[in-house]
């Protein structure tokens, strides 16, 4: 049975997201996802990526979503605004949908913070979301189905 694995990835702070990328890409290929199952969707930023998460897993079967973001913090405290929206969206998204959805969000002080968890290698977060989200599908698919969920 083939996996299915939709990428829903922040293109602000894309010199970041563009590695999360790479990682969770390469740990899906490594785990035996085909190249053709694994779709990105682009969203402006960390705070679109709930909604988007939720509208893809609902739109279409997926066997598990990986969110992908960047936040650096800054002068104001417009950074914890959207850490917690981007945390708590995901985690309802996933509640509301029935379908593993996976929190990639970098949530640094420093660009230079946010690069070193976005390089090549096995440190790479978007390596270890991908590797989350396969394991929660393959979990959910060893259930037994419930009223209102997805099998």
């Amino acid at each position: 049975m083939s996996t299915r694995v939709a990428l829903v990835v922040s293109q602000y702070h894309d010199f970041v997201t563009s590695g999360l990328e790479a990682g969770a890409r390469a740990a899906l290929r490594e785990a035996g996802v085909l190249e053709g199952d694994i779709v990105t969707f682009a969203v402006p930023g960390a705070y679109e990526l709930a909604q988007a998460a939720q509208r893809v897993a609902e739109v279409e079967r997926w066997d598990a979503v990986v969110c992908l973001g960047c936040l650096i913090r800054g002068e104001t405290p417009h950074f914890e605004y959207i850490a917690t929206a981007a945390a708590e969206g995901i985690m309802r998204a996933a509640q509301a949908t029935g379908v593993p959805i996976a929190f990639g969000v970098l949530t640094t002080n420093t660009a230079e913070e946010a690069l070193a968890r976005a390089g090549d290698g096995p440190a790479n977060k978007g390596r270890e979301s991908a590797t989350a989200a396969l394991e929660m599908a393959q979990l959910y698919r060893s259930l037994p189905s419930s009223t209102g969920a997805r099998s």
